[in-house]
C-alpha cells in the first residue's frame, strides 16, 4: 500500500486554479461523465483518496451497481483534461475539488433538484460550502451543517489501546441472532450522531440500515456479561482504504475505554488487510477526537455535511 508522508499532503492541500497555466475559467465546462472519461475519473480520484473516500466509495459502487438517476460529473477543458468531479449517488452530492478555488459554477445541479431530491453536500468543507453558496442562489436552503475533523491512520494503533474496558468485555463479529440488539445500536447512532436538526427518527428505515450494514459491511460488536453494548462497523471502501462509521456504546457503558479498545481492535483488523483506515468526527465530540488521537490518528483536513 503506498504511503503519504506529511510533505506530500502539503503539495495535496495547496490550493489551485483552473485558470492557472494554459487555460481560462472559460475553457472549462461541467460535463456529466461517459464511459470514456472513467480512466481520468479514477486516476484523479486515486491522487485525492486520502481527502475523499466516501467519494471514491460512491464512485466504486455506482459503476458496479447502475442506476438511472446516479451520475458523475467532471469539469473538463478543450483537450478533454478532468481537473474536478461530483458524484451525485443515493441523492448525495459528493465534490472533488482537488484544491481548485476558481472553478465554474456546476449549473448542472439546476437539472438535478428541478427533478430530483438532494438530501446531503458531503466532503471538504471548503468545497462543500461552494456548492452551498450555489444552491442557495436557488433558494434551496440547508436545514443543517455539521463540521468534522477528518482523520486517518496508515499503522497499527497505539498498543496501549488494547488494554482499556472492562476485564469481561469480549470483541466479536456479529452474528445473525445479534440483528436485534443491533438495531437498538444502530437506532442510538443515528439519533445521536446521523440525524440533523428537525428530523424524524425512522425507526423501519434505521433497522434497513442495519441489515445493510450487517450484510455488507465488516462489523465489530463489544458483548459484556451476554449484552451487546457497542459497535462500530465499515462505512465505505474507496481503493485502498477503509472508512469507519457507526461508532456506538451504550451511554450507560460509557467512560469504562470500550470504545477505545472496540475501535483499537477493529482498525488493526483493517490494517492488517493492507489498506489505510479514515474517517471523520464530529469537532463538537472532544471525548471521540481524544480517542481517535490516542489510538493513532492524524487529523487531515475540515470536512462537512450540509443537509437539505
Amino acid at each position: 500500500m503506498s504511503r503519504i508522508l506529511p510533505e506530500e499532503i502539503m503539495t495535496h492541500n495547496k490550493q489551485k486554479s483552473v485558470n492557472s497555466g494554459t487555460g481560462k475559467a472559460a475553457d472549462f465546462q461541467w460535463r456529466k461523465m461517459d464511459k470514456r472519461q472513467l480512466p481520468l475519473a479514477e486516476k484523479l480520484l486515486r491522487d485525492r483518496e486520502l481527502w475523499c473516500v466516501a467519494a471514491c466509495g460512491r464512485f466504486n459502487r455506482l459503476l458496479k451497481q447502475r442506476s438511472s438517476t446516479d451520475a458523475v460529473w467532471t469539469l473538463r477543458d478543450n483537450g478533454g483534461g478532468i481537473y474536478a468531479l461530483i458524484v451525485y449517488a443515493n441523492y448525495n452530492l459528493l465534490p472533488v475539488f482537488c484544491g481548485n478555488t476558481e472553478i465554474p459554477n456546476p449549473v448542472f445541479i439546476n437539472k438535478i433538484f428541478g427533478m430530483l431530491p438532494i438530501h446531503s453536500i458531503q466532503g471538504l468543507r471548503d468545497e462543500a460550502i461552494f456548492i452551498e453558496d450555489y444552491l442557495s442562489t436557488y433558494g434551496l436552503a440547508a436545514v443543517d451543517k455539521i463540521d468534522y475533523n477528518l482523520m486517518y491512520i496508515d499503522v497499527l494503533p497505539e498498543l496501549s489501546s488494547f488494554n482499556t474496558g472492562p476485564k469481561s468485555l469480549i470483541l466479536r463479529s456479529a452474528r445473525n441472532s445479534d440483528l436485534d440488539a443491533l438495531a437498538v445500536l444502530q437506532a442510538g447512532y443515528e439519533q445521536e450522531e446521523v440525524l440533523p436538526s428537525g428530523a424524524v427518527f425512522n425507526p423501519a428505515s434505521s433497522r434497513l440500515n442495519t441489515e445493510k450494514i450487517f450484510g455488507h459491511e465488516q462489523l465489530l460488536v463489544a458483548e459484556l456479561e451476554g449484552r451487546l453494548v457497542g459497535k462500530i462497523n465499515t462505512s465505505a471502501l474507496s481503493f485502498t482504504r477503509f472508512q469507519i462509521g457507526g461508532v456506538y456504546v451504550l451511554p450507560a457503558f460509557r467512560g469504562m475505554g470500550i470504545a477505545r479498545r472496540m475501535a483499537g481492535e477493529f482498525v488493526s483488523g483493517l490494517i492488517k488487510q493492507g489498506k489505510g483506515v479514515s474517517l471523520f468526527v464530529k469537532k463538537s465530540n472532544p471525548p471521540a477526537i481524544s480517542v481517535y488521537r490516542r489510538l493513532g490518528f492524524k487529523f487531515l483536513a475540515d470536512y462537512r455535511i450540509t443537509y437539505y
